[in-house]
C-alpha cells in the first residue's frame, strides 16, 4: 500500500525517485492532497524565480498541509 508515510520513509532513505512516484500516485487519487503536492514540489527541483512572483503566496503554496489552506490558495488564484 502506497502511502504518505512511505513516501516520507523512502525520502528520509535518500530514495527520493521512488518518493516522488508515491506522491504523485497519492496526488493523483486525491488532488487536493496538500502534503503530497508540497512534496512533489520539494523532490522535483522546481525552484525558479519569476518576476512578478508574489513570493507571499509562492511560500503559501509550498508549505500548504491541509484541505483549508488549499482553498484559501485556491480563492487567491480566483481573485475571490
Amino acid at each position: 500500500m502506497k502511502t504518505l508515510t512511505l513516501a516520507q520513509i523512502y525520502e528520509l532513505q535518500g530514495l527520493k525517485e521512488e518518493a516522488l512516484e508515491i506522491y504523485k500516485e497519492i496526488l493523483k487519487k486525491d488532488p487536493k492532497n496538500g502534503e503530497a503536492r508540497a512534496a512533489i514540489h520539494r523532490l522535483s527541483g522546481v525552484h525558479r524565480h519569476f518576476a512578478g512572483v508574489n513570493e507571499t503566496m509562492k511560500e503559501f503554496f509550498v508549505s500548504m498541509e491541509s484541505d483549508a489552506q488549499f482553498a484559501e490558495f485556491e480563492r487567491w488564484l480566483a481573485g475571490i
